[in-house]
Formats: structure tokens, sequence, C-alpha cells
């Protein structure tokens, strides 16, 4: 696993906005359903147009448990569970899902397997440099 960074100027508006250099990650392309599809259909058994039927169930489902207030637990890829923001009141009686919240979003978490790759397996390497 190598992923390619880029160093970027910035501001910062918080601390007498001195200039600042950062790291920033770059990504090299996306993958889509049909692309992954065909990945996992090359390693096993099962036609691409099976291994996308699956996957495209997995959607489906994971919109509906989530929608149910489920966490999904999807094992060596990790688990997904619905959340919000929300704006605070003085008074509990003010609260209302209309009024309060602002935005929904899905957490993840990834599962113990890749959070250890995480912590001490990923190679980085600078764009435009030829060793990864």
């Amino acid at each position: 696993m190598a992923i390619r960074y880029r160093i970027t100027k910035r501001s910062n508006s918080i601390q007498n906005k001195q200039e600042q250099y950062i790291m920033q990650a770059v990504h090299t392309g996306k993958i889509d359903l049909d692309f992954i599809s065909s990945a996992i259909s090359n390693e096993c058994s099962l036609h691409e147009v099976d291994v996308k039927a699956v996957l495209m169930a997995l959607g489906i489902k994971l919109d509906y448990y989530l929608q149910r207030g489920n966490i999904v637990d999807l094992g060596d890829v990790g688990k997904f569970k619905m959340g919000f923001k929300s704006t605070a009141e003085d008074d509990p009686a003010k609260l209302s899902p209309k009024k309060n919240i602002q935005k929904y979003h899905i957490n993840y978490q990834p599962s113990v397997k890749l959070k250890r790759k995480l912590k001490g397996e990923v190679t980085t390497y600078k764009e435009g440099s030829r060793s990864v």
C-alpha cells in the first residue's frame, strides 16, 4: 500500500495568519462498481454480473438498515452507522428534528485488521518522484 502526497502552502487563520506548509494526500484515481466487480470476479468462481448484483444489493441493504438505526458490521471491511449534526437549545422541549438537525452523515469505523495496516504498513512517496 502506497499513498502519494504533495506539499501545499496554507494560511493559518487562527494564529497570526502566518503561512504554513502541510502534506496533502493525492488520490490516483477512482475505482467504480464495474471495475471492482470485474476484479473480484477474476479472483473467484463468480461471474462479474453476479458480483455486481451482490454489491448493488449490499448498497441497498446498507441504506435500509442504517435508516432503521442499525450499526452495519461488515467484518474485515468495518462498521457503518448513521449520525447527524444538531444545534443546541437551552430548553430540551425546544428541540425538534426539523429545526435542530442540520445534516445527516455516515460514520465509518475500520475493522481491527484495517486499523493495524493504518498504524504502520502504509508507505508514502512524494508526487513526482519515481520511487514508491
